[in-house]
């Protein structure tokens, strides 16, 4: 929170209301914490975006396993960032699945799915929201089917198999030199909130080029600029691509406010500039 203040989480928040023991171990490999959980008894347990490998003490106590909630149609997307690289690859659908924990990473049996279709404007942002809902409502039926023995999941098809490797901020660099419109449009919805996407401008001769963040753009198959370039066309911000250009709709400096396309042109001219501007690497 505001000043890296901790605050309790809301699944934290409704448990205490409810009056159910709350403990968060860093590691469950720590002195006392496997104990812990094993005074509890668990029936179940259910694992919801953890960030850690359950070992395979934790994975045999419950009486029926445990369960992660995942974000993706598996057996697509295994891995860290099943959300963004839906987008990124450019599927049509995605989704979540609940599925059994195994000790191979997201290679447990698949017990129920949930799909959404992909909307050409989709962020990761958005989607991210509307999994989470789904996953949700997924549970409810997933714990009654385990409970009543009639949910006993099925394997995943090895051969289908696809890895979301983490997202590192490398990746924001929207270079149209040697990539489609289509491929950084998609980038720039997909690292939407995080890490974002990014073009880097020099704007004067010797200085060094200056970071332009890309919050919003839209496909333009119908035009064309020279690869890497940063142009105007009829008021539009467009970036050349090796085929067809990113229409930039909203932009925003280092430091500075969010702007549509019209402001941001407003402000170049009042800094003496105008498009084409020369784009830059990020480590010039």
């Amino acid at each position: 929170g505001r000043g890296l203040e901790m605050k309790a989480s809301p699944v934290k928040k409704r448990a205490l209301e409810l009056g159910l023991p709350v403990f968060q171990p860093e590691r469950l490999s720590q002195a006392g914490e496997f104990e812990r959980l094993l005074e509890m008894k668990p029936d179940l347990i259910v694992v919801v975006a953890y960030g850690q490998i359950l070992k395979k003490n934790v994975l045999e106590l419950p009486k029926h396993g445990c369960i992660n909630v995942h974000s993706s149609l598996l057996p697509r997307w295994r891995g860290a960032a099943p959300i963004q690289w839906a987008i990124l690859e450019g599927d049509s659908e995605s989704g979540v699945t609940t599925m059994k924990l195994v000790e191979k990473l997201d290679a447990g049996d698949i017990l129920l799915q949930a799909r959404t279709r992909l909307e050409e404007s989709e962020t990761a942002g958005t989607l991210h929201d509307r999994l989470a809902l789904l996953g949700a409502d997924l549970m409810a039926p997933t714990l009654a089917g385990l409970q009543s023995g009639e949910l006993t999941g099925q394997s995943q098809e090895e051969s289908q198999v696809t890895y979301a490797s983490k997202l590192n901020k490398e990746m924001e660099w929207l270079d149209g030199s040697v990539a489609d419109a289509e491929t950084l449009e998609r980038r720039v919805r997909a690292l939407n909130p995080w890490p974002g996407s990014s073009v880097w401008v020099q704007m004067e001769p010797e200085s060094a080029p200056e970071r332009l963040k890309v919050k919003r753009a839209k496909l333009r198959r119908d035009i064309q600029g020279e690869p890497g370039k940063l142009f105007e066309r009829n008021g539009m911000v467009l970036l050349g691509t090796l085929r067809g250009s990113v229409e930039c709709l909203a932009l925003q400096w280092d430091g500075k406010k969010e702007v549509e396309a019209g402001s941001f042109l407003n402000g170049l001219r009042g800094r003496g500039k105008t498009l084409p501007l020369t784009l830059s690497s990020p480590s010039k």
